[in-house]
């Protein structure tokens, strides 16, 4: 799903089911871009920051998300507390295709990573 290279059960699935947590804020990204496949609304909300959260998530079931290519990162390990990933999540809605490029910030606090936000290029 995230193409990770991983089984989902091995990558993103042990993320949504709460075993375990993202050790880096590229994994939180993939996991994130997961659920969004999946319409998995409690992990987004579970792994969006409190300060930034929405109140309602709007998920279309008729958005279809394809592939997700991440362009880069910048810190965002295991030992930061803040990093950056900036992708390209390729979807299909109805008969139009089209392309969410991203830089999304997360944040580390204790030992939990959270999205805080994004800047959406056009």
């Amino acid at each position: 799903m995230c193409l990770s290279g991983e089984q989902y059960l091995l990558c993103c699935g042990r993320f949504h089911s709460g075993e375990a947590e993202a050790a880096t804020a590229e994994q939180l990204m993939r996991s994130r871009y997961s659920a969004f496949v999946i319409l998995d609304g409690p992990y987004l909300l579970r792994t969006w920051h409190p300060d930034t959260v929405p109140a309602d998530l709007g998920l279309d079931p008729d958005l279809q998300w394809r592939r997700l290519e991440i362009v880069s990162t910048a810190r965002g390990g295991p030992l930061d507390s803040e990093g950056t990933v900036e992708f390209k999540a390729y979807f299909r809605h109805g008969a139009d295709r089209g392309v969410q490029h991203e830089v999304s910030r997360f944040v580390r606090e204790g030992r939990r990573w959270f999205y805080l936000d994004g800047k959406v290029f056009a």
